[in-house]
């Protein structure tokens, strides 16, 4: 039967064409119960239902700004979930500090001899007034860059900024309820995760929400990239010297300042970044076979960035108010970043997701 196969060639097409089919109508299948089965379901409050299906995740060929750890693209199945319509607010975050008393990392006293085991053997403690809890910030007072590689140049460590006093002591987040909460770290976002009955996104399941009914797109509203400024929080001018705020923010927003994608979800671009589940590795997209769609992919098994060896890193998706194209475009749905995971700034925050089967087992 092989042999006659082969020397029917187009028979051998039409049969391997069918079983190709009938996998897609399988997974295809597959999607549409999942998405039929959240009839049933009421819908957790604030989150937006995302469907089931298959679309591209990774660098798309047109994508002029895309980084080699987005390459290449691949198809990819996920199940349907829901996630928040907005990153985590103050308010959110503070109803669940209010009922467990959670203290985050950014408030806690500082452990060198925890901190030093991810930083190269040899590194010198720093004087103890540095060694005081705090977080990163922007700093506003930059006048000239000497070298864009150096991204010291623009981060301050500030003892006392948390969630609470997101530039330092003194400020505060009165009057900012609806502003995504930030100064929170791996650990910090997983505690509010297990007291909401919540995860973190994968990468996968962040793309496709940002996607929205689309499949293949580069930005959350579509391929435009000359209408960033009326649906992103992003830099306008001179990174990082001169911000003009033609978007009408100088830092970060409230949320839902700006249009939600095609299903609902607001600020997948810009404004802060959102953690994610997985590992990030610059090297995980060119180490999977890309032949056939990945079903629910978690990422990378282990960490690798070659700029911070040391350190355990998750995936950071969704780009900041500091995302210029001259810096790191990472207002593309592709785009990614790293981040330590005893790591918070006053540009990163995290969103939740929740699946049909964990509302079934509260």
């Amino acid at each position: 039967m092989i042999l006659k196969l082969v020397k029917t060639p187009f028979l051998f097409l039409c049969i391997l064409l069918l079983i190709i089919s009938c996998k897609k109508n399988s997974n295809e299948n597959k999607i549409q119960e999942n998405n039929k089965n959240i009839g049933s379901i009421a819908i957790p409050e604030n989150m937006i239902w995302v469907d089931g299906k298959t679309f591209l995740q990774g660098a798309k060929d047109t994508d002029k700004y895309a980084m080699a750890r987005e390459k290449p693209a691949h198809l990819v199945t996920v199940d349907g979930f829901y996630i928040d319509a907005t990153e985590v607010t103050n308010k959110q975050f503070k109803e669940f500090v209010v009922a467990t008393n959670y203290k985050t990392i950014a408030e806690r006293k500082i452990d060198w001899e925890e901190m030093k085991k991810e930083l190269p053997a040899g590194t010198e403690k720093p004087h103890d007034s540095i060694l005081q809890p705090g977080s990163l910030i922007f700093n506003k007072n930059v006048n000239a860059v000497v070298n864009m590689n150096n991204y010291q140049q623009w981060w301050t460590w500030k003892v006392g900024a948390n969630w609470k006093h997101p530039e330092g002591p003194g400020s505060t987040i009165e009057g900012k309820d609806n502003f995504p909460v930030v100064h929170v770290a791996m650990p910090d976002a997983l505690a509010y995760c297990k007291w909401a009955n919540r995860r973190l996104p994968t990468e996968a399941e962040w793309e496709a929400a940002a996607q929205g009914t689309n499949k293949n797109t580069i930005f959350t509203w579509g391929n435009d990239a000359s209408i960033l400024n009326s649906n992103a929080n992003t830099w306008q001018g001179v990174f990082p010297v001169k911000n003009e705020s033609k978007d009408g923010f100088e830092y970060v927003s409230k949320t839902k300042s700006y249009p939600p994608n095609s299903i609902g979800i607001y600020d997948m671009a810009g404004n802060v970044w959102e953690l994610t589940s997985d590992l990030f590795n610059v090297s995980y997209y060119s180490q999977i076979d890309i032949s056939k769609p990945l079903i629910n992919p978690k990422g990378a098994l282990k960490s690798y960035s070659p700029n911070n060896p040391y350190q355990k890193e998750n995936v950071m998706k969704g780009g900041s108010f500091l995302c210029h194209v001259s810096y790191c475009a990472s207002f593309r749905i592709s785009a990614k970043m790293g981040v330590s995971q005893d790591s918070g700034s006053d540009h990163m925050g995290f969103r939740t997701v929740i699946t049909p089967e964990m509302l079934s087992t509260k």
